[in-house]
């Protein structure tokens, strides 16, 4: 008894630091992108820490029903980045560009809301083939991948060199998750991923590259603020982004149930019922990021790679461990404490689960026949896809802001090209 009590331990802190790696890199990028105090980002990841831990909390119990962490969307990080841009480069004020943010938040929310609560998600199922399915799980690990190679090599933008010695740490990392999840036996192979941050966040700690990134606070509990950015608004740019983007986090919820359904086969539960459950959850989850001024959450289909890797498939670990992470971000010490997990160290730990999300992407494309159609789709997609991703920066500065994003988010390209190639080309049977 003792025994498996302490296995249950080991595995809700797992997933903690699982749902905290995932969480602590996108709002030190906004932070800087929209030029915050030290402050203002430790708020931020106070509130990014309260959201993440209670959307994932409520799609494992009321929305999809399983252990997928949900987390900031790295697609939603684009659209951010591309409207600071215009913001700047037309003089206006950042912040009000946020609160054009938060109301683009409560559209894309209220259009999940209204496709899973009725049920008509499910009539848009038809366009979310395995291929299409497959070559969003593809496109996605290989555009992240770049963000958290980055994160591993420790070049965060204010040095104008790598920090080789925290790279090879962080490499270190990444070779021994992968060693550990391959050749290990018994719990060494389930608590991989938290074997590895714990021995390299230690030797970062030994070396002496901590380094105290975040305030402190005078307060010992602090409540996160509501509407920090401000009251949102509306314009017609965020509108036609918003409804453009429902799309792509339909797709998102689709490929994270799709690929964690790969790794816990057992499971018997309802198909629809289980997609009409995670969309709606979904768009509470953007209502609630609104609300606390962050980044959109949305379920993080590398939840897929991470059971694959450690076996972790239980879902009451996993709900405890959200409750954990919300709870924390009402105390601002502990906040600072966990906020000093290296960036180097959590991406390695990611880029490790975003190895097994390769192989459940390709399992995903192989679910069906893969003919002369079918591979020129998918030559076509990647292409496209991932050459977007290679281009200039800025290089489509002259169009509109809802074009600029388009055209600069090679996911998005990439999905909307495989689904229009599966249903425009037909084969006769």
């Amino acid at each position: 008894m003792e025994i498996l009590r302490f296995k249950s331990t080991l595995s809700t802190f797992q997933w903690f630091i699982f749902l905290l790696a995932n969480s602590i890199a996108l709002p030190i990028v906004i932070g800087g992108i929209f030029h915050m105090s030290i402050g203002e980002i430790s708020e931020l990841m106070q509130r990014t820490f309260l959201v993440v831990g209670i959307s994932s909390f409520m799609q494992g119990c009321f929305g999809h029903r399983y252990p997928i962490a949900d987390g900031p969307a790295g697609s939603w990080v684009s659209v951010f980045v591309i409207l600071a841009d215009v913001a700047i480069q037309q003089g206006q004020n950042t912040n009000e560009t946020l609160q054009i943010l938060e109301g683009g938040l409560i559209v894309a929310g209220l259009l999940l809301f209204i496709l899973g609560i009725t049920g008509f998600v499910n009539q848009l199922l038809f366009l979310f083939t395995p291929l299409v399915t497959g070559s969003f799980l593809l496109i996605l690990a290989l555009q992240l991948s770049g963000v958290f190679l980055e994160g591993m090599i420790a070049f965060q933008g204010e040095h104008s060199r790598p920090d080789y010695g925290a790279s090879a740490i962080s490499f270190g990392v990444f070779l021994l998750i992968i060693t550990l999840s391959v050749k290990g036996k018994g719990w060494i192979k389930s608590y991989a991923v938290l074997i590895g941050i714990l021995l390299g966040w230690s030797l970062y700690f030994l070396l002496g590259k901590t380094s105290n990134l975040l305030s402190q606070s005078d307060s010992f509990i602090k409540l996160p603020e509501i509407f920090a950015w401000g009251v949102p608004q509306l314009n017609g740019g965020i509108i036609l982004t918003s409804i453009l983007f429902m799309f792509l986090l339909v797709s998102n919820t689709i490929a994270s149930i799709t690929a964690v359904k790969q790794v816990v086969p057992e499971s018997r539960k309802d198909e629809k019922q289980t997609l009409n459950r995670g969309i709606w959850a979904g768009g509470i989850s953007h209502f609630i990021a609104s609300i606390f001024s962050t980044i959109g959450i949305v379920p993080l289909p590398v939840s897929a790679g991470f059971i694959q890797l450690t076996g972790q498939k239980q879902i009451q670990p996993f709900l405890i461990a959200c409750l954990a992470l919300s709870g924390i971000a009402f105390i601002p010490a502990i906040v600072n404490f966990f906020s000093l997990l290296p960036v180097p160290i959590a991406s390695a730990a990611l880029m490790a689960s975003f190895v097994q999300m390769i192989g459940i992407a390709i399992q995903s494309i192989q679910r069906e026949e893969l003919d002369q159609r079918r591979l020129t789709i998918l030559g076509i997609t990647l292409l496209m896809g991932i050459g977007i991703m290679f281009l200039p920066a800025g290089i489509f500065q002259g169009l509109p802001s809802i074009l600029q994003y388009v055209c600069s988010n090679g996911l998005l390209v990439g999905t909307m090209i495989v689904i229009l190639l599966e249903q425009l080309w037909k084969t006769k049977d």
